[in-house]
Parts: C-alpha cells; sequence; structure tokens
C-alpha cells in the first residue's frame, strides 16, 4: 500500500503522549544498548494503537526517538501489510487473496464485501466503520478463505459468513 501523497497529509509534526513514550522506552529497554532499531516493529504497532494508523509524521517521530533515518521507518511500515499508512475504519478486514485462499474463493468474498460495503479494495465506508484490504497468506491455507480483523481470523468465509461477521462487528460498534 502507498503512503499517501504530502499534499493528502497533514506533515505537522506529532508528539507522544508520556503513556506512549513510558511504553516506548519500555520496549526500547527490552534491546542491547545501541541496538534500539531492533525496537521498530514493536513501536510501530504501539504508534498504530495509540493513533490507528501510521502516519508520516508519526513514523518521523519513531526514526527521532531510535535516531535513525526516517526512510528507515517508512522501508518497515510498508513492507508489512499489517500497518496502515492511511486512515482506516474501526474495523479493517483483511482476506488473503494468495493461491490456496484464491482456489476456494476468495475473490468472490473479497467482491462480496465490496458489494455489500460499496467499497473497493483499500476503500473505507463512508460511516468509517469499515476498511477492505487484501493480504499476502494470512497462514491459513487449510481454512480458506481466510480473512483477518482486529487480530481474530475468521476461516471457511461464505458470503452468509461474512454477512455474520459484518453485523458482529456493527453491532459490538454500536453497544460501545
Amino acid at each position: 500500500m502507498k503512503i499517501s501523497s504530502p499534499e493528502q497529509q497533514d506533515l505537522t509534526p506529532v508528539e507522544f503522549s508520556p503513556e506512549m513514550m513510558t511504553e516506548i522506552n519500555q520496549v526500547i529497554g527490552l534491546f542491547p544498548e545501541g541496538k534500539s532499531k531492533s525496537a521498530l516493529i514493536r513501536i510501530l504497532h504501539i504508534v498504530q494503537t495509540h493513533f490507528g494508523w501510521t502516519s508520516v509524521p508519526a513514523m518521523n517521530k519513531v526514526a527521532e526517538i531510535l535516531s535513525i533515518q526516517p526512510i528507515e521507518v517508512y522501508e518497515v511500515a510498508t513492507f508489512y501489510t499489517m500497518f496502515h499508512l492511511n486512515p482506516v475504519g474501526n474495523y479493517v478486514f483483511e482476506v488473503c487473496r494468495t493461491g490456496p485462499c484464491m482456489i476456494v474463493g476468495s475473490d468472490d468474498i473479497i467482491a462480496y464485501i465490496e458489494q455489500k460495503l460499496n467499497i473497493k479494495v483499500g476503500g473505507t465506508t463512508s460511516d468509517g466503520m469499515f476498511t477492505l484490504k487484501t493480504a499476502e497468506c494470512l497462514g491459513g491455507c487449510g481454512y480458506g478463505p481466510v480473512m483477518q480483523c482486529k487480530y481474530k481470523f475468521h476461516e471457511h468465509l461464505t458470503t452468509e459468513k461474512v454477512d455474520e461477521i459484518i453485523e458482529a462487528y456493527r453491532t459490538a460498534s454500536i453497544s460501545k
């Protein structure tokens, strides 16, 4: 996934809360002195948990904290599909699109979700509730088609199961 162009993102520098900094410093402390870059992925998870996505200014702040070049952070954040480089909905549906899942219908599931939520892959519903993404192998090849949302895996997907999943997340969001 591409990072939004500078014209599309607010590039105002961000500051992390004291709570975030405590959490980040705890993670950095897990690694030997001089090896703080090893904490990068865990810190990006912290950033995404707090902000909902990993913006360029947040990645720049991570680079500053770790005393590395911003490009080193961008390289990691853009490599892993788990990092959202643009704002996303409350629930991100990541549907596996690799061979084993495709053979058992992941393309049909992706098309169904697009139709059901009136969005395309990479899009977010107008209410901000759902985002649809595809993923390269979620590691459930024997259980396809597979989708992940909020670290929960949904296996052997059918259109009926997708309807149930959407309704369950919609209900959970309303009841919060």
